[in-house]
C-alpha cells in the first residue's frame, strides 16, 4: 500500500502517453487497444492521466448513475418508495434475466408507467439464458428487456411527480434533461451547454465531456462531502443502493456486477458501451474514468483492473477472485486456447515501463 501511495504522490498532475491493452495468438500481439485514462479527487486533482484526458468523450451508459441523481434529489424515490433493487436498476444496464425483468415489472408499477410511455425501445435480451427462452417459448421481447429500462423508469418518474409532461421527456430541452445536465455540471466542476450531443442507443441524450471531468464528477458521487447536504444525501443513498444490490447494475459475471459485490462498495464501478468506463474509490475520495480509442469493451475492462491495482484498491482476496480476469485467456470455437488479453509491459501503465505491485 505504501508503493501504491508513493506511486500516486508521483503520478499528481503527469500527464503520459496512453497505455496499452494487447491481445495476443500464438505468443506473437495481435491487436493492441490504447487506453486514455483519468483519476481526479474531489477538487478536480489530477493523480494520474494517460493520453488525453481533456478532449471530450461520450460517457455512454457509464455515466447513468449520475443520471439517477435526480431521481432521488428531486423526492420522486422517495414519493413512489422505491425499493434498493429498484433504484440500483436506474443506475445500471441489466441484461434481461427474469430477475431483472421482474423488477422493471415492479418498478413500472410502483410508479404508475404505462409501457407506451417508455421511449427506449426493444432488444432482446442481453443475457443468453434469457434470450434462449422467449425464442424457446415464441415470446417477444418487450422495453422491459432494454438495458436502459431502469434510468428510463427514473426519468418518467422524475417527470411525473414534478407534474412535467411525460411526452418528450428524452428530448434535450425536457426539464428531465436539463436537470440532469445541471447536476453533471456542479459534479464535474465543468460546463457543458457547449458541450458535444449525442443520442444514446436508447434514444436519450449523452452529452460528451473530458475524462478528467468524467473522474471528477464519479470523485464527488461517492465522496460528496463537498456538495450541497441534500445533493450529498442523493449521492449516498444511489451509492448506497448499487452495493446492496450489484446483480441490479450490471448482472452476475459482468465486471461491474462482480466488482461492488466483492468490494463490498468501497469500489465503484460502471461501464459503457464504446470502451469506456467510469468508477470511484470512495474511501480514498478518488474517481477514474476511461476510454479506449477503438471502442473495445474486452480492453476497458482489462484497463479498469489495471488502474484499480495501480491505485491499491485491490486487496490480496480481491485480486484472488479476479484472477481469471487479469489476462484473460480466450479460446476457439474446439476450446484450444488461443491467446490472452492483457496490459503491455507489466500491470504498471507508466511510460517508463515499471512493474506494477
Amino acid at each position: 500500500m505504501q508503493g501504491a501511495r508513493r506511486r500516486v504522490k508521483k503520478m499528481m498532475a503527469r500527464i503520459v502517453a496512453p497505455f496499452v491493452i494487447e491481445v495476443t495468438r500464438g505468443g506473437a500481439v495481435e491487436s493492441r487497444h490504447f487506453v486514455a485514462a483519468a483519476v481526479a479527487d474531489t477538487e478536480g486533482r489530477l493523480y494520474g492521466a494517460w493520453g488525453d484526458v481533456d478532449v471530450p468523450v461520450f460517457p455512454r451508459s457509464a455515466i447513468k448513475p449520475l443520471q439517477a441523481l435526480p431521481f432521488v434529489h428531486s423526492g420522486a424515490a422517495d414519493a413512489f418508495g422505491v425499493t434498493p433493487a429498484e433504484l440500483a436498476l436506474a443506475t445500471g444496464s441489466q441484461i434481461g434475466t427474469p430477475h431483472h425483468v421482474e423488477i422493471a415489472e415492479t418498478f413500472r408499477q410502483r410508479t404508475g408507467i404505462n409501457l407506451v410511455e417508455i421511449a427506449c425501445g426493444v432488444h432482446a435480451p442481453y443475457d443468453g439464458a434469457a434470450a434462449q427462452a422467449l425464442a424457446r417459448h415464441d415470446e417477444p421481447a418487450t422495453v422491459l428487456h432494454n438495458n436502459c429500462i431502469g434510468k428510463h423508469l427514473g426519468m418518467i418518474a422524475t417527470a411525473r411527480h414534478l407534474g412535467e409532461p411525460i411526452i418528450g421527456y428524452i428530448a434535450p430541452d425536457h426539464p428531465v434533461q436539463r436537470r440532469i445536465v445541471g447536476l453533471l455540471e456542479a459534479l464535474g466542476g465543468h460546463p457543458l451547454g457547449n458541450a458535444p450531443l449525442g443520442i444514446d442507443g436508447c434514444s436519450a441524450p449523452n452529452l460528451a465531456m473530458p475524462l478528467r471531468t468524467l473522474a471528477r464528477a464519479f470523485a464527488r458521487f461517492a465522496a460528496p462531502e463537498v456538495l450541497e447536504p441534500a445533493l450529498g444525501a442523493a449521492c449516498r443513498r444511489v451509492a448506497a443502493a448499487m452495493t446492496a444490490e450489484p446483480v441490479m447494475v450490471a448482472g452476475r459475471g459482468r465486471l461491474s456486477t462482480d466488482l461492488i459485490a466483492l468490494s463490498a462498495g468501497t469500489i465503484l464501478l460502471k461501464e459503457g458501451a464504446e470502451g469506456v468506463a467510469a468508477g470511484a474509490l470512495p474511501h480514498k475520495g478518488l474517481g477514474f474514468a476511461l476510454k479506449v480509442a477503438d471502442g473495445a469493451g474486452r480492453a476497458a475492462e482489462i484497463a479498469a483492473i489495471v488502474l484499480l491495482r495501480y491505485f491499491g484498491a485491490l486487496g490480496h482476496e480481491l485480486q484472488r477472485s479476479l484472477a481469471p480476469r487479469f489476462e484473460p485467456e480466450f479460446r476457439n470455437w474446439h476450446g484450444i486456447p488461443v491467446g490472452v488479453i492483457r496490459v503491455a509491459g507489466g500491470w504498471l501503465p507508466d511510460d517508463r515501463g515499471r512493474t506494477g505491485p
